[in-house]
């Protein structure tokens, strides 16, 4: 209904931000994670993408500070036992990107640590949504120009990187985290890239 939100910060607490838009004042529920980055600007303008939970008598609206963000909590509430505020709680206990790395890896014992988030429900969500969890890599392009004489890492490179550090036996996790490092280090041929990926991982 509702794809984001621009306004100025007006009220902020753990669970919740209060945004003035264009003189409205929407109430859109936060996990901890986004309180914590939005604190500090209060009276700033900024940007929530927004997902709406319609109910008989109740419009709800859930807000994270990047797309990627929503997206993966719009993945975990497909999950059956898993709604918006069991999704949010996930996102407070852990980091999305902490989330994604729980979740590519299988660590039930980390996912579990989240209020209302029992042990069941965390196998759950490694089954359905191992294989589906986009693990966001660097955004070369965006940075700008690469140093002279460097050259930016490719998405297929990074790619094969990671699938031959998994045909190795290290989880996905342990790969795209090293593949990312690697690339922000300058390495861009998959060859260049794996080799300094291993020194990353343990």
């Amino acid at each position: 209904m509702y794809a984001f939100f621009k306004g100025t910060v007006e009220y902020l607490t753990g669970a919740a931000v209060e945004l003035d838009v264009g003189g409205v004042g929407y109430l859109i529920q936060i996990s901890s994670d986004t309180a914590s980055r939005l604190s500090g600007h209060r009276g700033e303008t900024v940007t929530i993408y927004t997902y709406t939970q319609v109910r008989e008598d109740e419009l709800s609206l859930f807000g994270f500070l990047s797309r990627d963000d929503l997206n993966l909590f719009r993945q975990l509430i497909t999950v059956s036992g898993v709604g918006p505020k069991a999704g949010l709680s996930l996102l407070s206990a852990l980091s999305a990107d902490d989330l994604r790395f729980a979740l590519a890896s299988g660590d039930v014992k980390a996912i579990s640590r989240a209020p209302g988030i029992g042990k069941k429900t965390a196998e759950r969500l490694v089954l359905e949504l191992k294989d589906k969890i986009d693990m966001p890599l660097p955004d070369t392009a965006a940075a700008g120009s690469s140093p002279e004489g460097q050259e930016e890492a490719v998405p297929g490179d990074m790619a094969d990187a990671i699938e031959a550090l998994t045909t190795l036996g290290y989880s996905r996790a342990e790969a795209v985290r090293a593949v990312r490092r690697a690339a922000e280090e300058g390495a861009s041929e998959t060859e260049s890239l794996l080799r300094t990926a291993l020194k990353y991982i343990h």
